[in-house]
């Protein structure tokens, strides 16, 4: 290529590259002070040409973010969030992972500001303040200390951080409930793309649209059924059936039952009955995703450059990739080998080769074999069920 004033056409935003500008200033230098100047790359002028080079280069890429921002398909970042909210949505903030909790102790000891922490040493923080009752036990909610879905089954909270006098255990009989990490920019593009389906194309995408955006809902997922049969899901004919997670029972089933259609039956084991203005009781039905719990064994072969943190930097990967994926997606183990291997800086300079990947529900036979999730299944990623053995 050779160096051109940026510009715009139909096609979009045009500009040159670092490399274009650099060499236009060179011959631009030759021009003035005569094609025998010494510019070679350990000369002072050059050194100064490159940093010039680089700063307009700089301000070419700026200009080019500024348009790119003014549409929702390219803009990243603030720039998304601030055309995001013609559309009446804003990115959705990271949320903390909840678990009910129960502290043990003396009676009237008061724990202030407790932690406690997971099989996998995570920081839960309980309320700032707690008093254990008469009967030395008492149920609260602990917060953990990291945003996102953060994974705690019945009995990984069992450690205290910052010990108390009087204060002699704590456990969770139940699992918590996940959060999320902040909404990232592909995410918001897609939900941006619902909501303007909301008004237009088919009652399903509307319907769709609508349950995404419901506040606090993080995953949906809304099938049909037009047949007058029973559909391979299991899906009952003449139906659709939302699996929505988070957000409120009556927020989701006020969404369904607006965009829904007349004589549809909504299909789930979460009834929510909704009155309209005329006093008439609709039961609008959905389900709430089962997470499916999945342990993984990856095999690594360690070469140049590799750590520890590297194993851990894979094992994080693969559980936040398990805890994004969509409700009823199949898991392919194939993709959890390009997961992985994101853990390398550099692909051109391997630290690590894979040579094998099993993985299952928990509980089951790990193997090489893709793992199939019903409709109402999510897969649902935790550290301490990864195993990584290096050699």
């Amino acid at each position: 290529m050779t160096y051109f004033a940026p510009y715009i056409d139909k096609s979009g935003f045009h500009m040159p590259t670092y490399i274009d500008v650099r060499d236009k200033l060179i011959e631009d230098a030759k021009s003035i002070f005569g094609q025998d100047i010494y510019l070679g790359e350990d000369s002072q002028d050059y050194q100064w040409i490159s940093t010039v080079s680089e700063k307009i280069y700089d301000a070419f890429q700026i200009a080019q973010h500024v348009y790119n921002n003014r549409g929702p398909n390219v803009a990243i970042g603030s720039g998304l969030d601030s055309i995001v909210k013609i559309n009446g949505i804003k990115r959705k903030p990271a949320i903390y992972s909840k678990c009910k909790v129960i502290v043990s102790g003396i009676k009237e000891t008061t724990i202030r500001n407790g932690i406690v922490t997971d099989k996998g040493n995570i920081k839960w923080d309980l309320p700032a303040t707690v008093v254990i009752p008469e009967s030395g036990e008492l149920e609260t909610i602990a917060t953990c200390e990291i945003p996102g879905p953060i994974v705690a089954n019945p009995g990984d909270i069992t450690g205290i951080f910052n010990p108390t006098f009087g204060w002699n255990g704590v456990y969770n009989k139940e699992s918590a409930i996940l959060g999320s990490n902040i909404e990232g920019d592909a995410d918001l593009r897609k939900r941006q793309s619902q909501s303007t389906a909301q008004a237009s194309l088919t009652m399903l995408e509307g319907t769709s649209g609508a349950v995404a955006q419901v506040k606090k809902v993080r995953r949906s997922k809304v099938y049909e059924n037009d047949t007058n049969l029973i559909d391979k899901r299991g899906l009952p004919p003449h139906s659709i059936t939302a699996v929505v997670e988070g957000g409120e029972d009556k927020d989701i089933a006020n969404a369904i039952w607006i965009h829904k259609g007349i004589g549809c039956f909504t299909n789930g084991d979460v009834t929510v009955k909704i009155t309209d203005k005329k006093r008439q009781v609709t039961p609008i039905k959905f389900f709430r995703p089962t997470y499916v719990d999945i342990e993984a064994t990856i095999n690594i072969k360690k070469l140049n450059g590799y750590t520890t943190e590297t194993t851990e930097s894979i094992k994080r990967n693969l559980q936040t990739y398990l805890n994004a994926m969509d409700i009823g997606a199949n898991l392919s183990l194939s993709a959890l080998w390009g997961v992985a291997l994101q853990a390398m800086p550099n692909l051109m300079d391997p630290m690590f080769s894979i040579t094998s990947i099993t993985a299952a529900r928990v509980g089951e036979t790990q193997k090489t074999e893709d793992i199939e999730l019903k409709f109402n299944e999510v897969c649902r990623g935790n550290v301490n069920l990864i195993k990584a053995n290096v050699v």
